[in-house]
């Protein structure tokens, strides 16, 4: 028996090795933690319960059947995040520079069979050369057995992509079929072709980094939803968004103990919105100021930044998050804002997570570069994710609401549950200098009849009361009471109960 015992220890060391001192040693290197490493950071102490840490590959073509490690380039098992149960998969790259072989996809297979039978997010942290070309069409057949279950889970459990290090051909469309991709700064990147085949094909000469590392993908591309300094902090960041997400679609959101009042008053935002209706202001500070303990959990923070989306907690239960942000392009609705808006919303509808949405936008970006662009069909997106999703919906009008931006804007009429405004609110088809142009083109005058007609129009239209005459706003509040009339809005939504007719899915305009 204690031959057996120490067989299993020295087995199991050998395992924890990966590729052996030698290459955890080029990994420290290059500024990065083994996969090992990174699971210790990311679980509670303890808690890790490995799966199969001796499966070897099976290859038999160009040598391999002379290579075998075990674990065979990815250590996959479950633990816990501040005690909720996930499951997940970290590549080696000590391994066969964390390629995929056949073996290698079924053990990720394996962990994401057992994610979705038993209700738990999965997270995938990669570090990787890409197919294991010595297994051709296995390897092939492998990433494919991986993005048919991605999809298949996909919103059903919560499953998030760590990138901490290469991610390149197959290996980019899991993270793509993921909710959430986050990166690590000057160490990790994605793409479909690298650097060398671009040169092949087009001629070009560029980077790894230029051609997908993170600033690329967290600023242009929209690709991944945000970037850390290194693993550490990326690790650190990826603890705190799981605390925000249910285990999945039948769990409900989770709820933590707060000592944030429901009743908790900001005098400050009494002032926020400016007199002048031209002047900027920060979005940002209402949003911290209305959650628990100014906790917010900021995606996509890089991409499109007229329009703010993350979660944070009322009352210690998780809400998403959705503002106009006037700091930046005043708040107007672009297409990269509409479709990182629209995906956000899906997720929360996905996960049954309450939207809160905080209006100011002075309607969509207009030119050639956004009509050619498709704003038509992003801005479709957005509609079509506020009218779809069935979870309860408060809406705060700060100032402007124009246009169809105002409608897209989860409004009352896209079974807005609560829609509320402040008193500096405009709710209208537009500014009025631009409708007293058109209303009275034919008969306008000079300035001063322009600017009593724009005057009546304002007096008339740029005020919430119209809208709260017809019951398209249920309440003009305070400001300083925003944070308790959404609290109690929540809690009396609690238990909303909303379906859709049955489909076999929707037809969402891509």
């Amino acid at each position: 028996m204690r031959d057996i015992v120490a067989e299993l220890a020295e087995r199991r060391r050998i395992a924890r090795l990966g590729g052996g001192e030698k290459y955890i040693d080029a990994q420290h290197g290059r500024g990065k933690l083994t996969a090992r490493e990174r699971i210790d950071l990311l679980l509670d102490p303890d808690s890790f319960e490995e799966i199969d840490m001796f499966v070897e590959h099976d290859g038999q073509e160009f040598g391999m059947q002379d290579k075998k490690i075990p674990g065979d380039g990815v250590v996959t098992g479950w633990g816990t995040v501040n005690g909720r149960p996930i499951y997940l998969y970290a590549k080696d790259f000590t391994v066969f520079g964390g390629s995929l072989s056949k073996a290698h996809s079924k053990k990720i297979n394996k962990v994401q069979d057992m994610a979705l039978r038993n209700g738990v997010p999965i997270i995938g942290i990669l570090d990787s050369g890409g197919a294991r070309i010595q297994e051709g069409v296995d390897a092939l057949g492998g990433y494919a057995e991986v993005f048919q279950r991605n999809t298949l889970a996909s919103g059903v459990i919560p499953q998030i992509t760590m990138v901490m290090g290469p991610c390149a051909g197959g290996d980019v469309y899991s993270p793509a079929l993921t909710d959430f991709i986050f990166m690590v700064r000057n160490t990790s990147y994605m793409f479909v072709t690298g650097p060398g085949v671009v040169k092949t094909v087009t001629n070009e000469e560029v980077t790894a980094e230029e051609l997908g590392g993170a600033k690329v993908h967290t600023t242009k591309s929209s690709v991944a939803d945000g970037a850390y300094d290194n693993d550490v902090e990326a690790l650190a960041e990826l603890r705190r968004l799981i605390d925000f997400l249910p285990l999945s679609n039948q769990t409900g959101v989770p709820e933590q103990p707060s000592h944030d009042v429901r009743d908790r008053v900001e005098e400050s935002l009494d002032t926020l919105v400016p007199d002048n209706p031209n002047m900027p202001y920060n979005m940002m500070e209402l949003v911290t100021k209305m959650v628990d303990e100014g906790d917010f959990f900021e995606i996509q923070k890089d991409f499109a930044k007229n329009v703010i989306v993350g979660f944070g907690r009322i009352e210690g239960r998780t809400v998403g998050v959705v503002a106009n942000q006037p700091m930046v392009l005043a708040g107007v609705l672009d297409s990269d804002a509409s479709r990182k808006a629209a995906r956000f919303v899906r997720f929360c509808d996905c996960f049954d997570i309450p939207i809160v949405t905080l209006v100011d936008v002075p309607g969509f970006l207009p030119g050639t570069s956004q009509e050619y662009g498709g704003l038509i069909k992003h801005g479709a997106k957005l509609l079509f994710a506020y009218a779809e999703a069935t979870v309860p919906k408060i809406t705060v009008i700060t100032r402007k609401a124009y246009g169809g931006a105002y409608d897209v804007m989860a409004s009352k009429h896209l079974r807005g549950d609560m829609n509320y405004a402040w008193p500096t609110a405009e709710i209208a088809v537009m500014g009025a200098k631009g409708a007293v142009e058109i209303i009275f083109r034919s008969s306008i005058g000079n300035d001063e009849e322009i600017a009593a007609r724009t005057s009546e129009y304002e007096d008339k239209f740029l005020n919430p009361f119209v809208a709260a005459e017809r019951g398209y706003i249920d309440e003009v509040i305070m400001p300083r009471n925003t944070r308790r009339r959404v609290a109690r809005s929540l809690a009396l939504l609690r238990n909303k109960k909303l379906d859709n007719p049955w489909k076999k899915h929707d037809n969402i305009p891509l």
